[in-house]
């Protein structure tokens, strides 16, 4: 197309990297200043112009790290999705919500809404290059939603270590002669009354981690065995960060790999066992009538958004390390699917083992069966205490296991933290960042090895995880499709990854996700219980500490779009309110052949978009 007339690019303060005719508005997207001084150009009115700045210009901003290849990036998000949950959690909540039949609303709900959340985050990152703070350039009003995500990281850093420790503890004992939670120590208890059955549920309770019967008394001492272990388990993580995804993308060839090499070893031997089929059988079984229980939709959405760590921003902060082109929809179904496949396994591989223990145990159904750390310290290990050959063996390969997938999980949950803090302040060393973290993530895990540390954990994994990403990742879809724009977000996309956006993706970021996320927590909220710890209720002021967790995560949004509003640099308050909705100058590719590209790109879609308005007209 020959311009109708030559147009000088203007470089201001006020106008930069674009032309604009005089008496036209600015376009909502801008480029980062530039003060070299650059040729005269002629284009079409209206049209944006990309930059046209020298070769050695090209390398004049540093490019932000990537992973060493693809697949590392495949392994760390592997190493985030599969985690704990995966092995203490899905397998109990699916043998309580239908067995079998709960598969089928998991499934629903990870094709509708985690699968269609994950590759939204992994393609904000991958686009911005920004952590899920900075990424907010898009619209600057709801940077909030990052802060609020990055909250509910900090409050899951601060137990996840702690669980770790307990492994690392156990993982020690597997080394002894004799399992320590197989035996009863006659010198300091009265073993005819514990019962040989509850061996290892007296080691948890009264050897490793001694607890309170409330808090209202406070916390308690403080278990320098356990403080220990969790210093050591900080100081790898803080090993597999210091030198940034160079580190934590190799350390997640090991920690995506074991995990699998482990499962399989465990659910061969399990298979061996008897009453392992019938263990097997009760997990996979359908009970129908449970899909009509509002309870297991609700349990199958917080499982898969726990599973996947979606809403949390992690998954932005991995994937800005991501090379601009990289394939993530190959990626997002490689991850989502492997995900779900590893809660299977870890299912089978669990109750092929409670199946044995049933079959044994006086006591024990499957219906008693309970998830998280009763499961994983106190059931299995007891399981693992009857094998007739190597129990040692199958202890230690089973809590490095879970201290492998704990490692996997911690590593990409800190690194974002200090991925956060550094685009935040660009001079700070990110070795010294990355110690300041892990220190003081290590001093919050203080708290949870505690006499009272298990009712502190329940209570902020509730209160300043659950319920905060669940409000996060609405807004986070609520922005992107109605305040951004779909349409311009879907372009965005289509220029990244060389193809359209399906019907598919469209539907359920405008309705399916949002939509969804807001009736599972309105379920919630209408018939919540009062919060117990077993059959213990929490006192009163306690649970007022874990609303006000979720309150001050949640009250970030409006601070923070408060803050950006006053900010702008307008005339008005009408005006600074507009352009708060809009992209900064920030927004977009930062590599500058990418960003020329981008610009054309979007330019001609806009033109597209105008013409096909006029022919409807």
């Amino acid at each position: 197309m020959r311009p109708d007339r030559p147009y000088k690019r203007q470089h201001s303060h006020e106008n930069r990297g674009y032309i604009q005719d005089e008496n036209e508005p600015a376009p909502y997207i801008q480029q980062p200043q530039r003060d070299q001084k650059v040729p005269t150009v002629e284009l079409a009115p209206g049209k944006f112009l990309p930059n046209t700045f020298e070769a050695e210009l090209e390398n004049e901003e540093p490019e932000r790290e990537t992973f060493g290849n693809p697949i590392e990036f495949i392994f760390s998000c592997v190493s985030m999705s599969v985690g704990l949950g995966n092995v203490w959690r899905f397998p109990a909540t699916a043998a309580k919500n239908g067995g079998g039949a709960f598969l089928i609303p998991y499934l629903i709900v990870l094709l509708l809404i985690g699968r269609p959340l994950y590759y939204l985050e992994m393609c904000l990152g991958q686009f911005s290059k920004f952590g899920p703070v900075k990424v907010w350039n898009m619209s600057p009003l709801f940077k909030g939603v990052g802060y609020g995500s990055v909250f509910s990281v900090i409050c899951v850093l601060s137990y996840y270590c702690s669980l770790m420790a307990i492994t690392v503890y156990y993982f020690v004992a597997s080394f002894s002669t004799e399992l320590p939670w197989s035996v009863c120590n006659e010198e300091k208890f009265n073993c005819t009354e514990i019962g040989e059955e509850s061996y290892a549920h007296h080691y948890f309770h009264k050897e490793v981690f001694p607890s309170l019967p409330n808090i209202d008394d406070g916390l308690g001492s403080l278990h320098w065995k356990l403080a220990l272990c969790l210093v050591g388990s900080w100081t790898l993580v803080f090993l597999s960060l210091v030198n940034g995804v160079k580190s934590s993308g190799k350390v997640a060839y090991f920690t995506a790999i074991f995990p699998y090499v482990v499962l399989s070893i465990l659910l061969v031997r399990g298979l061996t066992l008897e009453g392992a089929w019938s263990g097997i059988l009760y997990f996979i079984t359908p009970r129908w009538s449970a899909l009509l229980s509002p309870k297991v939709w609700y349990a199958a959405v917080e499982q898969c958004l726990f599973s996947l760590g979606t809403g949390a921003g992690t998954i932005i902060y991995l994937s800005s390390h991501n090379k601009f082109k990289q394939n993530l929809f190959r990626d997002a179904l490689i991850i989502s699917f492997t995900d779900t496949f590893t809660s299977l396994l870890a299912g089978c591989t669990i109750f092929s083992v409670m199946g044995n223990l049933v079959a044994t145990s006086k006591n024990l159904t499957f219906e008693h069966i309970e998830g998280g750390s009763s499961l994983a310290f106190i059931l299995y290990p007891q399981a693992i205490a009857q094998f007739d050959w190597a129990p040692q063996f199958f202890s230690v390969l089973f809590f490095l296991m879970l201290f492998t997938l704990g490692v996997g999980s911690t590593t990409p949950l800190a690194g974002n933290v200090i991925t956060i803090i550094c685009d935040q302040f660009t001079t700070w060393k990110r070795w010294l960042v990355t110690l300041v973290v892990c220190v003081g993530g290590c001093l919050l895990g203080l708290v949870y090895v505690t006499e009272g540390g298990p009712f502190m954990l329940d209570l902020v994994d509730h209160y300043g995880v659950g319920l905060i990403i669940y409000v996060m990742a609405m807004l986070e879809c609520f922005a992107i499709s109605y305040v951004y724009g779909l349409s311009n977000w879907c372009n965005d996309i289509e220029f990244m990854l060389g193809r359209k956006v399906g019907i598919y993706w469209k539907v359920c970021w405008a309705f399916i996700v949002p939509v969804g996320l807001l009736a599972n927590l309105l379920y919630y909220l209408i018939t919540e219980p009062e919060f117990m710890a077993g059959n213990v209720p929490y006192p009163k002021l306690v649970t007022v500490f874990g609303w006000l967790l979720t309150a001050f995560a949640v009250a970030l949004v409006p601070a923070w779009g408060l803050h950006t509003v006053v900010t702008r640099k307008a005339a008005t308050f009408k005006e600074k309110f507009t352009i708060s909705f809009q992209p900064t100058e920030e927004w977009g590719p930062q590599q500058p052949t990418l960003r020329r590209e981008w610009l054309l790109f979007r330019a001609e879609k806009d033109a597209e978009q105008s013409k096909t308005k006029c022919l409807v007209l």
